[in-house]
């Protein structure tokens, strides 16, 4: 498979800034901050104020691939090299819930040793984070949309796990109704009806538009090695297990290894790839996903509390947190960057724990 011949060059201009942009941050900031106090009211502990439950913690390394085409060879993978990565397996609430509410998977992936001109906010750090859902596309159209969405998700914070199970089990049954027939629905998989699969089975998107070096792209995360792709919609039944999904990673990874391929899929038209409406599924016959590099991981305890302590409380996975070679672009990613910037700040002064990123990746605790 080769990239596309004549992908839509980088310029800033692709971007078009709603008037406002800064009351709709403000609110996305009210709902995200309301989220993480209301858990921490009730928990005692500062957590992310979306996915904040973590299902699998690993560390392996990227590996870029050689010979790539000129279009393809930017950012952070203009060469072939290896990186360490820490990757984080986490489900969409802000709370913590039991896996019978079954709601989008995330991945999020964090590359150390980068070298390059810095975003804005990581400077004098050498770390490139990509944040990723199993979804090609995001649930809401525009900021203003995602903060209506916030709204409602907010609202039901630390309550009624008992309805949310039941809702949840409904949705489901939608879904699959939809799903049998050809189609899906962002929304109602948002909302609890993700089929009851195996996480590790997924290809995760970042759904939204990056800078790609020169041009604009899309990236995924699709496994590739045998005992992975086995698990693409393998049935998962958690119900009455609180943490099946971590214990189903925990299975896996206490006998097999696993690896991925990073894909790219670059705009090669802004009518058909928009970069201001997340809700676009970009068309892969115009531009297919091609791979880019690999990760790779070996067996190992996915997760372990101080494993946890190391990575969840320790780390954030940013979209903004990188190279200027992989600039978030869009509204929806505009709006992120100062909302998980302070989020970050709180849920470090929350829990007294410095929130860092590192410069190496040495093994994380077993």
């Amino acid at each position: 498979m080769t990239a596309p011949a004549s992908p839509v060059r980088f310029d800033p201009s692709v971007e078009q800034p709603a008037p406002d942009e800064a009351e709709t941050i403000q609110s996305i900031l009210d709902s995200m901050r309301y989220v993480v106090e209301t858990t921490y009211k009730d928990g005692g502990h500062g957590l992310r104020s979306v996915h904040a439950k973590s299902h699998g913690l690993l560390q392996g390394e990227v590996r870029v691939l050689g010979g790539l085409p000129a279009v393809l060879s930017q950012g952070v993978f203009a060469q072939a090299k290896t990186y360490p990565v820490v990757m984080r397996f986490s489900t969409n609430p802000g709370d913590i819930l039991d896996d019978s509410v079954s709601t989008p998977r995330g991945l999020a992936i964090k590359m150390i040793g980068v070298e390059g001109e810095r975003l804005p906010g990581s400077e004098g750090d050498a770390t490139q984070d990509f944040v990723m859902v199993n979804g090609p596309v995001f649930n809401a159209s525009t900021p203003k949309q995602f903060a209506g969405n916030l709204k409602l998700l907010a609202a039901t914070t630390d309550r009624a796990q008992g309805l949310k199970k039941v809702f949840s089990a409904a949705a489901r049954g939608l879904e699959w109704a939809l799903e049998e027939v050809g189609t899906k629905s962002p929304t109602l998989t948002g909302l609890g009806g993700q089929p009851e699969t195996h996480p590790l089975g997924e290809a995760f998107y970042t759904q939204v538009p990056i800078r790609y070096g020169n041009y604009i792209a899309k990236l995924s995360i699709a496994p590739v090695s045998p005992e992975l792709r086995d698990l693409k919609d393998a049935p998962l039944n958690v119900n009455g297990k609180p943490n099946g999904l971590r214990d189903a990673i925990g299975e896996f990874f206490a006998e097999h290894g696993g690896e991925w391929e990073i894909r790219v899929q670059l705009c090669t038209d802004l009518e058909t790839m928009p970069i201001e409406d997340a809700s676009v599924r970009w068309p892969e016959e115009e531009s297919p996903y091609v791979p880019v590099a690999r990760i790779s991981v070996q067996p190992q305890p996915s997760w372990t509390e101080e494993r946890s302590r190391t990575v969840d409380d320790g780390y954030s996975f940013r979209p903004w947190h990188g190279i200027a070679a992989h600039q978030p672009l869009g509204g929806v990613m505009r709006v992120r960057k100062p909302v998980y910037e302070d989020i970050v700040g709180l849920r470090s002064k929350l829990n007294g724990c410095p929130i860092h990123e590192p410069a190496r990746l040495d093994k994380l605790p077993a």
